[in-house]
């Protein structure tokens, strides 16, 4: 299990820029937000700017410094783009090399030859499910876009109704599922048994990955009929290939850094020593950088090679495909920014603050304090750790089920309605094409149901056990 502890990051936490009280803090917070969604809407403004001007105005409106003020946005912005945008950059060169190989057509074949139209938004879920289990969210989305966009262009299907199930499966994943970090951080807090989270995980995940993926998709089509994004759909070169790679190898490449994560993760809850040269082999193997920078070498092999690339074309490929993702790189790190901006003013300690005189059951109790943490501050990790720390005290009495299931409600809180202050939030737009309102009607709205309908079949379970 992981060693990182709440008492540990409650001690690296830093004082708040501000000292403004709880009230001027909620209306910053309200008019920062107000700020970013006026000025895309209204005034057409670039989304990288919208946010950039939204945390100033953020710290602004609490009392800030604007040197601090500007400090914890770039601190924000910097640290999203080292983790999140080297994983976009090292997924994009593997969707190119998956495009121009016709790897991708050989996957995007394989899938609608198989699939039927009314069973491809369940094969799109179970692959997401299966693809992000070990996975980041961000590191899920930058491997599945290419095929969920290329099986929604080529087999004349809605985007929502195949990307809606794949991204319900790669959330789920993230926010119930152990080993991810957030679920692994509560067990940590809450002392709860991991095989037993994980065991109720996969039955409160798996009615509510149905429910939010294919399910919903079907209303999310209606609601927001988008073809999907040319600019963002990979493209083979206008001359044909006298071969491409097979089915298998293709899979296999595309799994690797999937494999690498999960054994990194199985060694961490069996061996569980850090001095263990096992497990500090499979850290470095199974981190998500080294993990996909793996997958890109060895694609350049199974996938350029394989389809007679040269070492020109390799290098041709690779530059064509950071294009077109630097406004993405741009937005998801101002939404970094921004987030990083909340939490330096305080907000996390203010929710905190005002949950402290909640009397409410514990599993409830502790899905509040989660959902008010992760729509102040938009991060479904800070919202996990953050509630663990404060409701581990009434997991002293529980039985283990009990534990296990406080961690669930905590989880499943974490990922309610994910909006403009959420780095994934301009992720998702941004590489479907979407506006801010589609975003929110579909992804967000997204993000509701799978919370919701956690904690629900979390307080069924409670009534067992």
């Amino acid at each position: 299990m992981t060693s990182l502890s709440v008492e540990t990051l409650a001690a690296d936490a830093v004082e708040p820029i501000t000292s403004a009280g709880n009230a001027q803090l909620g209306i910053a917070v309200l008019a920062g937000i107000a700020v970013i969604v006026l000025l895309i809407t209204k005034f057409k403004l670039h989304a990288f700017l919208a946010l950039t001007i939204g945390s100033l105005a953020l710290g602004v409106f609490a009392g800030a410094p604007l040197a601090d003020t500007v400090k914890s946005f770039s601190t924000g912005l910097g640290n999203t783009v080292a983790g999140v945008g080297v994983l976009i950059a090292l997924g994009a060169i593997l969707g190119k090399l998956l495009a121009d190989s016709g790897g991708a057509d050989q996957i995007v074949d394989t899938i609608l030859a198989k699939a039927s139209r009314r069973s491809m938004p369940w094969a799109m879920v179970l692959i997401a499910s299966v693809i992000g289990l070990p996975l980041f969210f961000e590191v899920g989305i930058v491997l599945l876009i290419p095929v969920v966009l290329m099986v929604a262009k080529r087999g004349n299907y809605s985007l929502m109704r195949i990307g809606i199930p794949a991204l319900a499966g790669l959330s789920v994943m993230h926010g119930l599922i152990p080993p991810h970090p957030g679920p692994l951080v509560a067990i940590d807090a809450v002392g709860a048994n991991l095989g037993v989270t994980l065991a109720l995980g996969l039955v409160v995940a798996i009615p509510t990955v149905i429910i939010a993926g294919p399910v919903f998709s079907k209303y999310a089509a209606r609601w927001v009929d988008v073809p999907p994004p040319e600019h963002m759909i990979p493209t083979r070169p206008s001359e044909d290939l006298e071969k491409r790679p097979g089915f298998g190898v293709t899979v296999a490449t595309v799994m690797l850094p999937v494999v690498l994560m999960l054994v990194k993760a199985l060694v961490d809850i069996v061996v569980d020593d850090p001095e263990n040269s096992v497990q500090k082999v499979t850290d470095v193997i199974g981190s998500p950088l080294i993990a996909l920078l793996a997958a890109v070498i060895v694609g350049m092999f199974t996938l350029g090679r394989a389809a007679g690339f040269t070492k020109e074309r390799l290098s041709s490929t690779v530059d064509r495909s950071l294009a077109p993702i630097a406004g993405v790189l741009l937005i998801v790190g101002a939404g970094g920014g921004f987030k990083q901006t909340l939490i330096d003013i305080g907000v996390g300690q203010m929710i905190l603050d005002f949950s402290r005189d909640w009397s409410i059951p514990a599993l409830l109790l502790a899905w509040l304090i989660a959902v008010a943490i992760r729509l102040a501050t938009g991060s479904a990790t800070v919202a996990t750790i953050s509630a663990a720390g404060l409701v581990a005290p009434l997991a002293a009495g529980m039985s283990t089920g009990e534990t296990a299931l406080l961690v669930l409600a905590i989880g499943a809180g974490s990922l309610f309605f994910s909006h403009v202050n959420d780095a994934g939030f301009w992720l998702v737009k941004e590489y479907f094409g979407l506006n801010v309102g589609q975003t929110i009607k579909t992804w967000s709205v997204m993000e509701t149901i799978i919370s919701v309908v956690g904690l629900v079949f979390v307080l069924l379970l409670s009534l067992v056990l």
